[in-house]
């Protein structure tokens, strides 16, 4: 992945191309591109011309094939030449956007050079692979890098772990996670969709050390028997939840029914018949019953969890 900052200051994580599918596409293009000068030499031989005017012919087209094929494919479609709409590959932008047409001018002459030379070949290679983002020279120049798609479809967060068990939900009201990178939820939350994936010592040897990565990020502690993966349930649903609620609360508010304008500065609509009071501080929390809770935490509280005993830092471990 790439992490791209656009215009907005919003950072994207970006999945770059992996080398054996630029290759592939590299190589579709290419036997397009042969085919097409093995088609126009025959048609230029075909034509009755003197020796210099065919080989200006020839020159010309292998121009044409060569520089043009890849330059007006990917401005026409934003960054994708045949072959790489094939293996579902796209240019772009250092900074995200789409590829233009000096970029993909750019990248078409270095590849005369790094691509269709043997001389050339090898440091092509070896940059792809060198480079973090798998550029070769051309995009070192354009300044641009092919992204994958096409990508599988994640797994969906487990119902259990998508909320906070209840015994957790005081505390959960208290989380500090201004300080949580957004690497450290991603393996978090990775991990949580794979949990039943993995081995029984892999998942316990892992969820121990995800949770203490998280846990120095992140304050108050958890209580102490806490399994890892309730802790970081509990994390991420309180990150998303605010997330959430700081995301409504930058969406203007809608105009009220039966009046031509929304009411100003100041203004308080009395409560009708049936108003309730909003709820207190810990609104923000999700939680759902306690037969949805992660697994172990279906009990009143952290201290009474079955078949638990304290683990490495604080958090309890499967006997």
């Amino acid at each position: 992945m790439a992490e791209v900052v656009t215009g907005e200051a919003v950072v994207l994580d970006v999945p770059v191309a992996a080398f054996p599918s630029r290759m592939a596409a590299l190589l579709l293009d290419m036997l397009i591109q042969v085919v097409l000068l093995v088609v126009l030499s025959i048609t230029a031989a075909a034509v009755r011309l003197n020796g210099a005017a065919l080989a200006a012919l020839s020159a010309t087209v292998s121009v044409l094939v060569i520089v043009g094929y890849p330059t007006i494919f990917e401005t026409l479609s934003r960054g994708k030449t045949l072959g790489k709409m094939a293996v579902g590959l796209r240019v772009v932008s250092d900074d995200g956007s789409p590829e233009r047409f000096r970029q993909a001018l750019v990248r078409a002459l270095a590849g005369i050079f790094e691509i269709w030379t043997v001389v050339l070949d090898p440091v092509a290679l070896i940059t792809s692979m060198v480079s973090a983002k798998g550029k070769r020279l051309g995009d070192m120049f354009a300044g641009t890098y092919v992204i994958q798609e096409r990508v599988p479809r994640r797994k969906n967060l487990p119902p259990e772990f998508a909320v906070v068990a209840p015994p957790l939900a005081g505390w959960a009201e208290v989380l500090e996670l201004s300080r949580l990178s957004d690497q450290d939820a991603e393996a978090a939350s990775s991990y949580l969709r794979r949990f039943r994936d993995l081995r029984p010592a892999a998942r316990q040897e892992l969820g121990l050390r995800l949770a203490g990565a998280v846990a120095a990020q992140v304050s108050p502690p958890p209580p102490t028997g806490t399994p890892p993966t309730a802790y970081l349930a509990a994390v991420l649903a309180v990150r998303r939840q605010r997330e959430h609620d700081r995301l409504a609360a930058q969406r203007p508010a809608p105009a009220t029914p039966g009046h031509g304008t929304p009411p100003g500065p100041g203004h308080s609509t009395p409560p009708g018949p049936g108003h309730s009071t909003p709820p207190g501080p810990g609104h923000g929390t999700p939680q759902v019953p306690g037969n949805s809770a992660p697994p172990g935490l279906n009990s009143p509280g952290p201290s009474q969890l079955p078949d638990e005993h304290p683990g490495t830092g604080g958090f309890a471990t499967p006997r």
